[in-house]
């Protein structure tokens, strides 16, 4: 009896304890506590001073704010935007990433030094539905902590970034008042690289040098008085592999792709806008330029598209590479393809023994084969008449059976020979063009092959033959740089 009085109170104690303990997991588990926490922050604001500031997505003339997208990046970056009441979920560019983003109507809480700050997603523009992130801060915090704060930002962004950098294509919509900007961009995925180009190796490791050597030129160009920007002539017949290039070169370079349609471009002004709203770091496309060029009606002038390749509106960005492709550039005017606004001109040839040789190792796996002796007979006295991408074609349609799909090359190309369809120059006209070439290139440079030329002063020709073999400083005025495969340029030194 005494020890059930002595412990009755203990009883009562530990009772107590665990109907607390239950009532409070059972707020923690509901939103009642949620609330509590966000009535008192709401009260404890009532009796600070703050200040708003704003970071709109574009500016009065419809440029990207970077400083918008930079914030973006960072605020998604929070562990704050997985713990808030809700927030939008996107897929990545890969199968299994999960992207959070900034929603119009939710507030992400972040601190700094001991500082709280709170972020917010709003439309500050109802008639065309402009955006805006909004810095929110204690007023007496803004001295102490908004320059250093917006430094982290940018810092914390740019890693981000690095880390997780994605190639996008950006594509032009129609003119739309009522949209923000013309680009739409979707991730891109070609899987083409230089690697996996069939093409010339010492072509391709020339290119590859001067796009190196292009993002390591900030300084030289700016002492030159020039735009860093580089811009290519992309030219052959269909299915040579332009097109397959540029993904190779997008992905070498890390660059975000721009691909321009003319044909959705209301004008000159309207190309420039397009051009502005650009980013640094990025590949600016125009493909079938032979075409827009021919064609009589066009909304786009022949001087807004000089204006566009060299003009003052190009100058408004740095570390772009513009790339244009053409089936023919005989027919085009001279003052299009001058340097400066073409600096590298290459060619890509209908398919060659080696490139056929590269194509049945990739498609068939076959590396030598009884049957290849008369494949390189026919493209040696017939020439070539088929494109990689039509060989290639023909050897995925046989690829359980390669000597199947070799004798259906032998026949494809006896057959292009025997009709005399030989798309493109002329071979006599290839030859022609292939020895003025390389007599030009040896007479500059006593080398065969081709060249880049790049206005500076003479004393700096040694410098760059020695680096790379690309840039050759040889007056005061800048001349394109043509090239073509070894084969094209032995062709060549035969016809001279």
């Amino acid at each position: 009896m005494f020890i059930m009085n002595l412990s009755s109170p203990i009883l009562g104690h530990f009772i107590t304890i665990v109907v607390f303990l239950v009532i409070i997991r059972f707020l923690a588990k509901t939103s009642f506590l949620h609330i509590l926490v966000r009535c008192w922050r709401s009260f404890e604001d009532k009796f600070y001073v703050y200040q708003i500031f704003k970071v709109p997505q574009f500016n009065d003339l419809l440029l990207e704010n970077q400083l918008y997208h930079k914030v973006s990046t960072y605020l998604t970056s929070l562990p704050a935007i997985e713990d808030s009441d809700f927030t939008n979920l996107f897929s990545g560019s890969k199968a299994n990433d999960i992207i959070l983003h900034l929603d119009k109507n939710q507030v992400i809480h972040d601190s700094f030094l001991g500082a709280r700050v709170h972020w917010s997603n709003e439309k500050y523009c109802e008639e065309n539905g402009k955006r805006a992130l909004v810095l929110k801060l204690r007023k007496k915090d803004k001295r102490m902590i908004l320059r250093p704060y917006l430094q982290h930002i940018l810092s914390v962004a740019d890693q981000v970034e690095q880390k997780s950098k994605e190639i996008k294509l950006f594509m032009n919509l129609e003119k739309n008042p009522y949209e923000n900007g013309r680009w739409r961009s979707v991730p891109f995925t070609h899987p083409a690289t230089m690697d996996t180009m069939i093409m010339d190796g010492d072509l391709k490791n020339k290119v590859k040098a001067d796009l190196e050597l292009f993002l390591k030129s900030k300084q030289y160009y700016h002492r030159l008085g020039h735009v860093w920007k580089r811009s290519y002539l992309l030219y052959g017949a269909s299915g040579t592999g332009k097109s397959s290039f540029i993904a190779a070169m997008a992905r070498f370079l890390n660059f975000d792709v721009y691909d321009i349609n003319i044909s959705k471009v209301s004008g000159d002004s309207d190309l420039k806008m397009l051009l502005l709203q650009t980013t640094s770091r990025s590949m600016i496309v125009i493909e079938d330029f032979d075409r827009f060029l021919t064609e009589k009606s066009r909304d786009v002038s022949l001087s807004g598209v000089l204006n566009f390749m060299d003009g003052i509106v190009s100058c408004c960005g740095e570390e772009r590479v513009m790339v244009f492709t053409m089936n023919c550039k005989d027919q085009i005017d001279q003052a299009v393809l001058r340097p400066g606004r073409v600096d590298v001109h290459i060619q890509f040839p209908l398919c060659n023994f080696s490139a056929f040789k590269s194509l049945a190792n990739n498609y068939l796996g076959v590396k030598e084969h009884k049957l290849f002796s008369q494949v390189e007979e026919i493209l040696q006295y017939g020439g070539s008449s088929l494109s990689p991408a039509e060989i290639g074609e023909i050897m995925i349609s046989n690829r359980n059976s390669p000597t199947r799909a070799l004798k259906s090359v032998i026949s494809a190309l006896q057959s292009q020979t025997n009709s005399g369809d030989l798309r493109g120059p002329s071979k006599v006209g290839q030859r022609m063009t292939g020895s003025r070439s390389a007599r030009s290139s040896r007479d500059e440079t006593g080398e065969t092959g081709g060249a880049f030329n790049q206005e500076s002063s003479v004393h700096a020709v040694r410098e760059f033959k020695t680096l790379y073999g690309l840039w050759r400083m040889g007056s005061r005025r800048k001349e394109s740089m043509d090239l073509s495969s070894s084969a094209e340029k032995e062709e060549s030194q035969q016809a001279a």
